[in-house]
C-alpha cells in the first residue's frame, strides 16, 4: 500500500506547544509543503518572531532565526540582502507585525524586500494571555476590554493586506484562512505563490491568515472555528488584494 499522506520533510519531529484547535500547526505545515515542494529546504532561513509564534525555530528543518520583537522584516532584510540566493521568509503574529512592528512591515513593504511573509492574524494576543490586539474586532472581549472594544478610545483594527496593496513594493498581499479543507487548499496555493514570488525577484509578497485562539477567546476549538467564520471573515474578507502577476490581465 503506498503512502498517500505524510510529514513534510521541511517539519522537525518535535512536539508542537500550540493549544488544542489552534491553527498555528494547519499553517507551519502549509509552509512546510511549500518549502519541500519547491526543494529550496537547503537555502531556505525563516525568521521566528515573538508570540505565540516564538518557538517556530524549533518546527521548521530549514536554518531559523530569533528576531527582537517586531523586527523580523529588518532582520529578514539583512539574511536576504547578504545572500540573496537564499529563501527567506518571516512567520508573524498580528501583535508582531501589526503593532509593535508596523513600521518595519510598511517600510520592508515599500522597499519591495524581496521576502515572504506569513502573517497569522487571530485577533488578540495569544502568547501574553489575550490582551486586545491592533487586529482585535470592534467590541471583542479581550482582557483590556472586558466590555468590548470601544473604536472611540482604542480606535480600529488594521486591515493589513487592504493597507499595504497600496504600496508599489508589494508583488502580493493576500487573505486566507484554513477553517476548512477549501480554505487550506486555497491557502497552500498563496503561499507556495508567494515563495515562488521571492524566486523568481518579483518584491515583497504577504499571506495574511485568519486563524483561531480557542484558549483566550475562551471558546472550544469547533466554536473557535465558527467564531472565526461568523466574525472574522465579514470584517477581513478573504481574497486577492494585489497581484503583480495578475495585472494588466483582464
Amino acid at each position: 500500500m503506498g503512502i498517500v499522506f505524510s510529514k513534510p520533510k521541511a517539519i522537525t519531529d518535535v512536539p508542537m506547544h500550540y493549544c488544542p484547535g489552534c491553527t498555528h500547526g494547519i499553517i507551519h505545515r502549509l509552509v512546510a509543503e511549500a518549502i519541500d515542494e519547491l526543494g529550496v529546504e537547503g537555502r531556505t532561513v525563516g525568521v521566528a518572531s515573538v508570540g505565540c509564534s516564538v518557538m517556530s525555530y524549533d518546527y521548521f528543518g530549514c536554518d531559523m532565526v530569533q528576531a527582537p520583537h517586531g523586527r523580523a522584516p529588518a532582520v529578514a532584510t539583512g539574511l536576504k540582502r547578504a545572500i540573496p540566493g537564499n529563501v527567506v521568509f518571516t512567520y508573524q503574529g498580528d501583535g508582531d507585525l501589526a503593532a509593535i512592528g508596523t513600521a518595519e512591515t510598511v517600510h520592508a513593504a515599500t522597499r519591495g524586500e524581496n521576502i515572504t511573509v506569513i502573517f497569522v492574524n487571530n485577533a488578540i494576543y495569544g502568547m501574553t494571555g489575550g490582551q486586545m490586539a491592533p487586529t482585535s474586532l470592534p467590541g471583542q472581549v479581550t482582557q483590556t476590554t472586558p466590555y468590548g472594544r470601544d473604536t472611540k478610545t482604542a480606535g480600529y483594527p488594521i486591515r493589513v493586506c487592504e493597507m499595504l496593496s497600496s504600496l508599489d513594493g508589494v508583488a502580493l498581499a493576500q487573505r486566507v484562512t484554513v477553517d476548512s479543507v477549501r480554505h487550506i487548499a486555497e491557502a497552500k496555493k498563496a503561499i507556495k505563490k508567494a515563495f515562488e514570488n521571492q524566486i523568481e525577484g518579483r518584491g515583497y509578497s504577504i499571506v495574511e491568515v485568519l486563524s483561531t485562539c480557542p484558549t483566550n477567546w475562551g471558546l472550544a476549538p469547533a466554536e473557535a472555528l465558527e467564531w472565526l467564520q461568523n466574525n472574522m471573515i465579514p470584517y477581513y474578507p478573504l481574497g486577492v488584494y494585489k497581484d503583480v502577476t495578475k495585472e494588466g490581465e483582464v
